[in-house]
């Protein structure tokens, strides 16, 4: 891809994702009609989780292990910050400090009605930072996560961070307007919603499928991994997710993509259902000034779990200032 245009390789994988995502809806509404780092000084006692209370009196749950330059993961739609715990585990091993919260009205945090907006959801994340008095902090979000980073850097800057990752995230817009024709129609977000709203066990379990690529001929399925994504996903407020689809739907980054100036990842599957790469991951590389884009050929949106060896690894390569594990660079650059 060139001068900001789409391949068709990127059309095909819009399609696909507006497919995928609309497919886990639909079927919903069926059923229910279907190197170890210096370690940062600490403003608090040391703990392996706690919470945080927001200006607004909303209480961010969070989880703190380990030592060293600090990793911080926010995480992706409707989850908790648990999905991060194959990376947490690994980097707590290679003796950085990691980080996990749950977004507000998801997984341990309060369930408010006020406040599911990026906005609110990058405050958070500032509150946080601050709580923990981070500094040379890595910021690492996936999906709608990535959108929480994004904004987080737009509207409080990097004073506090050292470099940024972005994995299958929603930035810089996921809604089809007039000025982005190439994204997603609305339908496809009211699908959502209204899934959410008629049967939401029944909705994640369904949306488990494309968002892990499991309803691709072939996949070996796990079930236990679906069991694990609508567990923590029903952790979370009804009115919490159903009010963050417009969050992480509806939300123009593009302006905060710009603010970015620590090195940043872009990190994406070719085969990703649910937030597709051609209007997003591709898009957001050439926003963000030198951005290091690594294309995934075949993953799906679910990847730092079903390629998580592959995704940790990557990811440390990155944080140590060395070459993408990628050997084919061939898939990336007709991506380009």
């Amino acid at each position: 891809m060139t001068d900001g245009s789409i391949s068709s390789a990127s059309r095909r994988d819009l399609i696909a994702g507006g497919v995928g995502i609309a497919a886990a809806a639909a079927a919903t509404s069926a059923s229910a009609a279907a190197t170890p780092k210096r370690t940062a000084a600490r403003a608090v006692p040391r703990r392996a989780s706690g919470t945080v209370t927001t200006k607004d009196g909303v209480e961010i749950f969070y989880k703190d292990w380990g030592s060293g330059q600090a990793i911080v993961f926010s995480h992706g739609w409707p989850l908790s910050g648990d999905d991060w715990d194959p990376q947490m585990m690994f980097f707590l091993q290679h003796g950085y400090r990691v980080i996990a919260h749950d977004r507000r009205g998801h997984g341990r945090s309060t369930q408010t009605d006020t406040g599911n907006d990026m906005d609110h959801y990058a405050a958070d994340l500032a509150a946080l930072t601050e709580h923990l008095d981070l500094k040379n902090a890595i910021h690492v979000g996936h999906s709608t996560g990535g959108g929480e980073v994004t904004r987080y850097i737009g509207q409080h800057g990097t004073k506090r961070v050292s470099m940024a990752v972005l994995i299958g995230a929603v930035p810089p817009l996921l809604l089809k307007t007039p000025a982005n024709p190439n994204g997603l129609p609305i339908e496809v977000f009211d699908q959502l919603r209204t899934g959410v709203l008629a049967d939401r066990a029944q909705f994640y379990l369904d949306f488990s499928m494309p968002f892990f690529g499991y309803n691709k001929p072939g996949t070996k399925v796990s079930e236990r991994v679906r069991e694990s994504f609508v567990s923590q996903s029903m952790m979370g407020g009804l009115a919490n997710c159903y009010f963050c689809v417009r969050a992480f739907s509806e939300t123009d980054f593009t302006e905060d993509l710009k603010k970015f100036d620590v090195p940043t990842l872009v990190l994406h599957g070719d085969a990703d259902q649910i937030v597709p790469i051609g209007i997003t991951g591709l898009v957001s590389s050439k926003i963000v000034k030198d951005a290091k884009l690594v294309v995934y050929e075949g993953a799906p949106h679910g990847l730092c779990t079903t390629m998580k060896d592959q995704v940790n690894e990557e990811l440390l390569a990155f944080f140590e200032g060395r070459p993408s594990l990628v050997a084919d660079k061939k898939v990336m650059a007709e991506l380009r």
